[in-house]
């Protein structure tokens, strides 16, 4: 008979004593269970003591948490949160150095503990740790101490930041501005730093007033701490004024900051990070967002200078210096070439960009191709007008519609997504990035109007067709300008042709009585092959990022399935694994019985918490949670799509449910075509004997692997 559900068996430690087994009754009051741990051991003083987890963070338990205690948990035995607050307290403002030392060294271990930094924090303990900073007596490991746990506690959002001191602020962007000081002080500066400009207004124009983007750059070369630089000037970045958005945006390109973060992050002989990959991504978005006021400026027709620019684009395309003296003749003429140029409105062009988005951007991105790539666009402007009527692609046109297809696919104007890392390392080669994609992809668009043989009604089509193009060769991360031009080359309207078709065959073809029976037949091989693969990837296992912490840092968790199937192992890293984790250091475990259902989105537990952060639709989208038996979740986001497709057609699969993802439907649909062919192909090729029948060939079977992007 299994024993009642309160019910858990656990093992608790004490220093220099046998472990106590009991089975601990989870409605009893938790005091009441330190008593009589104590009274085993002839321990006076029970409210003196508390729970511990004996491994992983080794957090303490509360009434609130106890839930998460499973049966063949290690506990142990340790004073109560607020004794060791005290005692902490007392340690750290002691005269001795080693004592201080050995103190602040074991407080920053324990700040990250919920239950004692609420302690900590209310004996003023905050307050203690910025004097001891401000003092500036405090030097090497001591120091780097003292930061991680004031980091620490105040990553829990228990104090406002708005009560940190100038002085304490000047303290620690002296250690960043300091040419020489220890790494880990550094990083824990910079870290602190970014903390306060994300979470006050007030702190940013402090933080803003003692540090330099300069200064932040130099940082750049040291790999030890370069995630931390970027970190801040995106924090800077993010929260400063619009009005003072494009003057650090100045500052940062006179300070050559993208060719450094190319030389010495994207180029350099370290792989990148993950939260390397997001800060970089952070930056690409912040810096295409300085696009967004151009984007949805409306032209003023009356403007006489943005019409300036107008005159200018035709100026180069037709050399405006032969114009007629009459003034009829000479509006005829701009007539004629306006409308040679592909705008709209022939008249009066100035009303195509009235329109936002893509506004006066789109007239910019012109501007930029009609000067420094003068011969390519007159080259365009010429070729067209050169065409039948019905055959020329209508630059003007085209040019707007770009320049908006460009700005939803890249997301200009939107806020950086948490979790994201999608960042393109081209962006970072050119210091006119965004002009320059777009000068590769309006002659693009017009070499693929060219294979289409299109008209003016196939405008919609071409865009569709170059959209494609584009997102396929964004998809290859290309490392820079030219190898972009490279992969669009290999994506020609017959390659993109070719690959709808390859992607469309399993709807399209095969659909005669006997070759759908042949399939409904081979379908139950395939899915169970398409099931063997997601198990095994889960016993593989996965690294998951921790997320919600209000400062980012690279805290990472791993799961992964047992070889027999029967449990779920999990646990907290330091850093993201090169490879398989082994099952001994996942210390926490579900077994696969308990589980009761897998969920996905909004309907996760951890999607509907409240937050100051609304939760984004990427992240949203790789949200998944396994509930289990008490009333349990283990919630998870997954790092990309490929992974939330395995994950979640994996648990399905193990709870004998059907795998539904759109990577399921894809490989099933791929290698039902691959059996297909291969069993037609055998018929082709057979020859009917006169005697005995052919026996029947046995089912084809696979060995798969994925690029998933």
């Amino acid at each position: 008979m299994p024993p009642p559900a309160d019910i858990v068996k656990v093992a608790i430690e004490w220093p220099g004593a046998n472990a106590q087994l009991i089975e601990m009754d989870q409605k009893r009051p938790l005091s009441s269970i330190i008593r009589e741990v104590c009274d085993g051991w002839s321990l006076s003083g029970s409210e003196q003591f508390a729970l511990r987890y004996a491994d992983g963070p080794q957090l303490y338990i509360t009434e609130q948490s106890r839930g998460d205690i499973k049966n063949g948990t290690i506990l142990r035995l340790a004073i109560s949160p607020a004794r060791a607050a005290r005692q902490l307290l007392e340690r750290i403002q002691s005269h001795g150095i080693d004592a201080r030392l050995e103190a602040l060294k074991e407080l920053a271990k324990l700040s990250a503990d919920p239950t004692f930094a609420t302690e900590f924090i209310n004996m003023e303990g905050i307050g203690t740790l910025a004097r001891l900073v401000e003092s500036g007596t405090h030097f090497g490991e001591m120091l780097a101490f003292t930061l991680t746990a004031f980091l620490e506690l105040m990553d829990h959002g228990i104090v406002s930041w708005d009560l940190i001191s100038l002085s304490f602020i000047k303290q620690i962007a002296g250690y960043v501005n300091q040419p020489m000081v220890d790494v880990s002080i550094l990083q824990r500066s910079l870290a602190i730093l970014e903390s306060m400009v994300l979470n006050s207004h007030s702190l940013y124009h402090r933080v803003a007033q003692e540090i330099t983007v300069g200064q932040l750059i130099g940082h750049l070369s040291n790999q030890e701490i370069q995630t931390y630089a970027i970190a801040l000037i995106n924090a800077l970045f993010l929260k400063a004024p619009e009005d003072r958005r494009q003057e650090m945006a100045s500052t940062l390109a006179q300070k050559h900051l993208r060719s450094i973060i190319l030389n010495h992050v994207i180029r350099g002989n370290r792989p990148i990070k993950a939260e390397m990959a997001h800060q970089l991504y952070v930056l690409q978005v912040l810096t295409f967002n300085l696009l967004e006021e151009r984007m949805m400026t409306k032209m003023d027709p009356n403007d006489q200078a943005q019409r300036d620019i107008i005159f200018e684009l035709r100026r180069i395309a037709f050399d405006g210096e032969n114009d007629p003296t009459g003034t009829e003749k000479r509006k005829a003429m701009y007539t004629k070439d306006y409308k040679m140029l592909g705008f709209t409105n022939h008249v009066n062009p100035a009303m195509d960009f009235t329109q936002t988005p893509p506004g006066m951007l789109a007239l910019d991105n012109m501007l930029y191709l009609a000067k420094v790539h003068q011969d390519t666009y007159i080259r365009i402007v010429l070729e067209n007008s050169s065409r039948e009527d019905k055959h020329e692609c209508p630059f003007g046109r085209c040019a707007i519609e770009l320049t908006r297809m460009l700005c939803e696919i890249l997301q200009v104007g939107e806020l950086p997504n948490e979790g994201c890392n999608d960042y393109h390392p081209m962006f970072f080669t050119h210091d006119r990035a965004w002009e320059e994609f777009f000068c590769v992809c309006i002659q693009l668009l017009n070499k693929t109007w060219k294979e289409m043989r299109a008209t003016a009604e196939d405008f919609n089509k071409v865009m569709q067709v170059v959209r494609e193009q584009i997102t396929r060769a964004l998809a290859m991360k290309p490392s820079s300008i030219d190898q972009l031009k490279n992969k669009l080359r290999g994506l020609n309207y017959s390659e993109i042709l070719r690959l709808r078709q390859s992607e469309r065959m399993s709807q399209d073809d095969f659909q005669s009585p006997p070759i759908i029976e042949l399939r409904e037949r081979i379908q139950p091989e395939i899915l169970e092959l398409i099931k063997q693969q997601r198990l095994n990837r889960l016993c593989e296992g996965s690294c998951f990022r921790k997320l919600g912490n209000r400062r980012r840092q690279e805290k990472f968790w791993f799961c992964r399935l047992s070889l027999n199937h029967k449990v779920l192992h999990y646990g907290d890293l330091d850093e993201s694994p090169q490879g398989e984790v082994p099952f001994e250091l996942l210390s926490d475990k579900i077994p696969v019985s308990d589980i009761k259902s897998v969920v996905t989105g909004k309907d996760c537990p951890h999607m509907k918490e409240k937050s100051a952060l609304k939760q984004n639709k990427e992240v949203l989208e790789l949200a998944f949670s396994v509930l289990y038996d008490p009333d349990e979740t283990l919630n998870f986001v997954a790092p990309n799509k490929y992974e939330y497709c395995i994950w979640t057609d994996g648990l399905c699969a193990l709870l004998g449910r059907e795998m539904g993802s759109d990577l399921t439907r894809s490989d099933l649909d791929t290698l039902i075509s691959m059996e297909m062919k291969l069993r037609l192909l055998d018929l082709e090729n057979i020859t009917i004997p006169e005697a005995p029948p052919p026996v029947p060939k046995e089912p084809s079977s696979y060995n798969f692997t994925y690029n998933y992007s």
